[in-house]
């Protein structure tokens, strides 16, 4: 992969002064050789499995930090669902395996470890079971492990048995961490990739290699910048010449992601892999490093206003396909993320009015995610956040996308008050949601069926 010196100097203005930075190298890891059930082995295999493979991980992005001078802001690992691991194991082996992952994760000093996750989207064994109902402990006194489970996908349909226990797991674990923090580690999915970098969702897929390094990069600065100074150059700027800017700064940041990666690999060499460029704009709270802010530099005045659709589905769109063209290894989620906390811009459409909970449900037809760090009022019924999920996962599912929710239920708080969390999980505003009785439905049990558009042979 070669580069021109014009290359370098944009390169260099996109992270002074645009946000540019690569938002995580993940270690994926797999763990199917655990040769044990018992607690004891259980985790030191896994410590060792973390501490042997990515134990050089922080001081290899370091270095290519120094080199390159490009930020790259999370180091993580994730690895194969545990609950695959442990099938017929006793409970207690759960809780052992979370509790070695954050042992290994601190000393290795990568950010989160992920993986204490479960693919049921078509019914759960008693090993998946187990994993869920230990999940409010387990993220009430871990604070690096992040879980996710699968509980939808367009061939099987929805697990609405299941969506209905996540639904009371999500309540207790945000009654039972500080300010429900523990559900920002808390994801559940319908199309779930195996091969995603990005926190709570990271796992390490059952068809990925033994090691492998996943790179999720991030623009939304960039690409506003790139907007703007378009704007002013043009003065008119109809959808194509839009188009085709955000795909140029695509295609660039994609460059700069995979160039990253593979250094990473090449530092820490064999067994590690190079596996995929996650290509999604990953906002922060930081000023101008939003993707609602890009929607509204395409002219809509406040996000979530009418039009905030048809924008997303532009931005997505040219993304992916700038992406495409920068790298043959674009895999993970690959688009654009709307988590509220997370996106000052979105934050703003929320106390403004703009953005409703139900806007926003439309809106994840197109994002790369789904309802993502959404914090509703803590007195909100389990089945109603059941129905949540389970609409998100129909979008999904019919959709042959992946969609995803991360809710935070925040005790004592609100539709409307306001949550400071602090760092990149940002500033929640408590979202208003619907206080009717869906419990008859969530608690009617078994599976919604795969549309017809699932079968596909």
């Amino acid at each position: 992969m070669l580069y021109k010196p014009e290359e370098v100097k944009e390169t260099l203005r996109m992270i002074e002064g645009e946000h540019l930075d690569i938002r995580t190298v993940t270690m994926g890891i797999n763990m199917l050789g655990c040769p044990s059930k018992e607690p004891e082995a259980v985790a030191d295999y896994i410590y060792a499995r973390v501490v042997d493979n990515a134990g050089r991980l922080r001081t290899a992005a370091a270095e290519i930090e120094e080199t390159y001078g490009i930020p790259i802001v999370n180091k993580r690992v994730s690895v194969t669902p545990m609950a695959l691991v442990l099938e017929g194991a006793v409970p207690a082996a759960y809780t052992a395996a979370a509790a070695a992952m954050e042992r290994a994760a601190k000393e290795v000093g990568v950010d989160y470890i992920a993986g204490y996750s479960a693919l049921v989207h078509k019914g759960a064994t008693p090993g998946d079971a187990i994993l869920m109902r230990s999940l409010p402990e387990v993220l009430s006194v871990n604070e690096r492990v992040c879980a996710s489970m699968n509980l939808a996908s367009s061939r099987a349909g929805i697990n609405m048995e299941a969506t209905a226990v996540m639904g009371r797991v999500i309540s207790e674990v945000g009654h039972a961490t500080d300010h429900a923090s523990g559900c920002a580690r808390l994801v559940v999915f319908a199309n779930a990739p195996e091969d995603n970098p990005f926190i709570a969702g990271a796992m390490h897929g059952v068809g990925e290699p033994d090691v492998v390094i996943n790179v999720g990069v991030s623009g939304p600065g960039v690409v506003l910048a790139a907007i703007e100074r378009q704007r002013r150059l043009e003065g008119r700027m109809d959808f194509s010449i839009l188009t085709e800017t955000i795909k140029r700064m695509a295609f660039k940041i994609t460059r700069a992601g995979e160039l990253i990666g593979r250094e990473v690999v090449a530092r820490l060499g064999p067994p590690v892999q190079f596996g995929v460029v996650d290509l999604s704009l990953a906002p922060t709270p930081a000023k101008g490093d939003s993707v609602a802010n890009i929607l509204e530099a395409m002219g809509i005045e406040r996000t979530g206003a009418p039009g905030s659709t048809a924008a997303l589905f532009l931005l997505t769109d040219a993304v992916k396909k700038g992406g495409v063209m920068a790298s043959s290894s674009v895999g993970g989620l690959s688009g654009a993320f709307i988590p509220v906390s997370e996106d000052a811009g979105m934050v703003d459409a929320v106390r403004l009015g703009a953005m409703t909970l139900d806007k926003l449900e439309a809106l994840t037809s197109i994002c790369s995610v789904g309802l993502d760090m959404v914090a509703v009022p803590g007195a909100t019924p389990p089945e109603t956040i059941a129905a949540i999920i389970a609409d998100e996962m129909a979008i999904g599912v019919v959709n042959h996308k992946t969609t995803a929710v991360r809710l935070l239920p925040v005790p004592g708080f609100e539709a409307g008050d306001t949550v400071d969390l602090g760092g990149l999980l940002g500033e929640l505003i408590v979202m208003d949601v619907k206080d009717f009785d869906v419990s008859g439905f969530i608690r009617l049990g078994g599976r919604i069926p795969a549309p017809l558009t699932g079968l596909r042979n």
